[in-house]
């Protein structure tokens, strides 16, 4: 119905036949989010959600390392105050929030690694697909040393219950594919990045089949019968984490490849 067109060159945006698609390219970066992307993804989120003529949303990233490695690390140099970490997590919160509510079913084609603020957006789709090199996680125990927002910790415990949240944040460890499947966090497991597209593209023409007001009503519901800790709620959780010297060393670690020596201050 509509050609294809991008919006820049690190996410790509096109809607075809009512299924809209869009591609995070930063394929050199194991497609890690700049602020701009998170922004424009929201942005495309309110467009979905006036026309009325798309019935699915495909979020994918390119190549096959990685369908978001999280938000890129270089953006936390710039954090200086208590309000940069408040004001970080709100735009966040904000732009996921956006996601969770776009109006139809949102799918998430998953080939390689999904983690930090990957895992997040995942966590925001309706269902999730994917191959068996799928790495699913937050490990920021292990790297940056910060902490989830209260919406992220209040979606994965949603889906993997309070005990699996602990353990996978804990031991900050990537659940395979299979694992991830049997735990909830995929829906579907594939063999290839070819059957992955493919199967996204199924999936998305079969519930852009289906009735939308069903479908709209049935994702708010579930949206509202899940607990979500407000930001207010953790405000002192973030700052803990984010105005620490452990941040500060997770981050320099993290930019110089090497391993981080936290000292929990």
């Amino acid at each position: 119905m509509n050609a294809p067109t991008a919006t820049n060159e690190d996410l790509l945006y096109s809607v075809q036949d009512g299924i809209a698609r869009i591609t995070f390219n930063r394929p050199q970066a194991r497609n890690a989010m700049t602020f701009a992307m998170y922004d424009r993804m929201a942005e495309i989120c309110k467009e979905i959600n006036a026309d009325r003529s798309i019935k699915a949303l495909i979020l994918t990233g390119a190549g096959d390392k990685a369908f978001a490695s999280g938000t890129d690390i270089s953006q936390f140099r710039a954090f200086k105050t208590a309000q940069d970490a408040l004001d970080y997590e709100a735009r966040i919160d904000r732009v996921l929030g956006t996601l969770e509510q776009c109006r139809v079913p949102v799918i998430a084609a998953i080939a390689g690694a999904c983690t930090g603020g990957g895992a997040g957006i995942a966590a925001c789709c309706d269902l999730r697909i994917g191959t068996e090199t799928t790495r699913i996680g937050f490990p920021i125990a292990r790297t940056l040393g910060n902490c989830l927002s209260m919406s992220n910790i209040s979606r994965v415990v949603s889906l993997v219950g309070p005990a699996r949240t602990k353990d996978l944040i804990f031991k900050a460890r990537l659940v395979e594919a299979q694992e991830a499947l049997s735990l909830g966090l995929l829906n579907e497991v594939v063999p290839d990045v070819e059957t992955l597209q493919r199967r996204a593209d199924e999936t998305a023409k079969l519930v852009a089949s289906h009735a939308p007001l069903t479908l709209e009503a049935t994702k708010e519901a579930v949206r509202r019968i899940r607990r979500t800790l407000s930001r207010e709620e953790g405000e002192d959780l973030i700052l803990k984490a984010y105005m620490s010297e452990d941040f500060r060393e997770g981050m320099d670690a993290f930019l110089n490849k090497r391993a981080p020596n936290w000292k929990g201050r």
